[in-house]
């Protein structure tokens, strides 16, 4: 699976920004760097195409990403990779200058101060350790570079490279024009790693015309751990499913969720996520097959050091990479549903807090499809879910499809002014306009009849929710299950925990105020729920011909 700019492809070979001031790096590098050998330092085909999108401008010489992370499999090169961008953030022709006809030109930042951050010492040590062997001689006299064991000064001291492991209020408050956050996947609460972020982003934040750069590099992160990096994705995945940019550049290059972890299939694999690093030891006989053959070593570690892959959490819902298998493969198409098709609907409706999500299931195959959710932004503090604007997605999905079933569970919540159940009037609508239509009917009889409101509060529908829940989980190990591929709810189905109960295992948030939604999960397993009655719904024989033989 490949994530990021630096994998894009068109029938000329690799799409490389029009913009950049990435050449410069490369040849700054190669001109007063060297590598381990002495040789002059190189960057690998796969770390240039990463330099040349991170150093990207656009039309007026702003960066096109303020922040970026990039996750590889150990070993990749990514502490050399960070050493060398921060030296030629702290001496180089790294800041913006001016355009020479369509070829912008940088200059060397006379305030540059380069932070290498990381909660603890030893992650810092990984880089530092690499500076007294990376200048070229020449470049220690042309910069006057002074290396020590925590800081590398240069140019009369007036420029620098730090390594910082202090507390988050000892960070606060300086102004770095380029931060190395180094394995963020250990950046977690327990070790004030979300506090020490929050710091660096809020310096980061105030540096003048956006010219600060953060870059992150780490390894795939433990899901479940609220790690800095685990956060970062998230981010990075709910802007792409929402279509907007947050200056973020995401670059990865993971196995397939279906890839095997044996010792027959494993050295393909990893001759694939490697890349272009040709110096990991990946053949049947190699060091990194033995640490995958070690019983030591769980798969899922295996898969996490080794693969690059974002594995389950132990109570996860669904295994992640299941989930993937019964999607379309990187590249292919999404699916979706024709004009006229026969569908079902499930709703989850909230206010503010969690999301609102509409999900559809098509008659004809099975498939769960997204039609709309609604989530608080990110950074945001104050939000309500525009009402109207869900309301004109339901009446276009009645216009679009023929809708067989629409099912809503409304939340308790209360519309400030007039105190009514906070969606109740619009189902109330819904079933007026659309019910008569409805070959499901959300509860056909009894005194609580409704077209569409469906209460889960109810122990009868919980029990069948569950039910159905357990037969969603299993229809997706079993890749029965097929869906459209969004990005959104992907997000919410990795997020959603296993939840035992009374009627079996059922889905919920992994705790009652995490951040991470799952509504668009519910939905799905609502949509597909609904599908199933409709399955079991008797239908007449088809009519006879009125021709026969004898």
């Amino acid at each position: 699976m490949k994530i990021g700019p630096t994998w894009q492809r068109d029938e000329n070979g690799w799409v490389l920004p029009e913009l950049t001031l990435g050449w410069q790096c490369l040849g700054w590098s190669g001109r007063w760097l060297r590598d381990q050998s002495g040789d002059d330092w190189q960057f690998t085909m796969e770390q240039a195409r990463f330099l040349l999108w991170y150093y990207a401008v656009d039309e007026s010489g702003r960066w096109l990403n303020s922040s970026s992370v990039l996750q590889r499999l150990k070993g990749w090169g990514k502490d050399p990779l960070a050493a060398a961008v921060s030296a030629f953030s702290c001496f180089g022709p790294s800041m913006f200058s001016h355009f020479d006809g369509d070829t912008p030109v940088g200059a060397q930042n006379p305030a540059a101060w380069v932070q290498l951050v990381a909660v603890s010492q030893e992650q810092t040590k990984n880089t530092m350790k690499l500076f007294p062997s990376l200048f070229k001689r020449d470049a220690l006299d042309e910069y006057g570079i002074q290396i020590g064991r925590l800081n590398v000064w240069g140019l009369g001291d007036s420029v620098q490279i730090e390594a910082i492991t202090s507390s988050p209020l000892a960070v606060e408050g300086g102004r770095p024009t380029q931060v190395v956050r180094n394995e963020t996947q250990n950046w977690n609460s327990s070790n004030q790693g979300h506090d020490l972020a929050g710091a660096v982003d809020g310096n980061v934040a105030k540096s003048r015309r956006g010219t600060a750069r953060i870059l992150d590099i780490c390894n795939a992160y433990r899901p479940g751990e609220d790690s800095v990096a685990e956060r970062m994705r998230e981010t990075y995945e709910n802007a792409q499913a929402a279509g907007i940019n947050i200056g973020l550049m995401y670059d990865s290059l993971e196995a397939p969720p279906d890839a095997p972890l044996t010792l027959d299939a494993a050295p393909d694999v990893l001759e694939a996520v490697r890349g272009d690093a040709w110096w990991l030891d990946t053949g049947p006989d190699g060091e990194v097959l033995k640490s995958i053959a070690k019983t030591s070593n769980s798969p899922s570690e295996s898969r996490r050091k080794w693969f690059n892959q974002i594995t389950a959490t132990a109570d996860a819902w669904v295994v992640p990479q299941d989930w993937d298998l019964c999607g379309p493969r990187q590249g292919e198409p999404k699916p979706s549903v024709d004009a006229g098709e026969q569908v079902v609907l499930f709703f989850d409706g909230s206010k503010s807090d969690d999301a609102t999500a509409l999900c559809g299931c098509r008659l004809s195959d099975g498939l769960v499809f997204v039609v709309g959710v609604w989530q608080r932004p990110p950074q945001t503090k104050e939000w309500v879910v525009d009402r109207a604007a869900v309301d004109r997605k339901v009446r276009a999905a009645h216009d679009l499809w023929d809708v067989r079933g629409f099912w809503a569970d409304l939340s308790d919540a209360r519309d400030d002014e007039t105190g009514a159940r906070y969606w109740e009037p619009y189902a109330d609508a819904w079933a007026r306009d659309f019910g008569a239509q409805y070959t499901l009917q959300a509860v056909p009889s009894g005194p609580f009849r409704h077209a569409v409101n469906w209460d889960m509060r109810g122990l009868t529908h919980q029990k069948l929710f569950v039910e159905h829940a357990e037969r969603f989980t299993s229809d997706v190990e079993d890749g029965t299950l097929t869906h459209d591929g969004n990005e959104i709810l992907r997000q919410h189905v990795r997020n959603a925990r296993r939840r035992p109960g009374k009627f079996g295992i059922g889905l919920g948030k992994e705790h009652r105020e995490s951040a991470r939604k799952v509504d668009a999960a519910v939905c799905a397993v609502g949509a597909r729920m609904m599908w199933h009655m409709w399955l079991a719904i008797p239908k007449p024989e088809p009519e006879p011909t009125g021709a026969f033989f004898l």
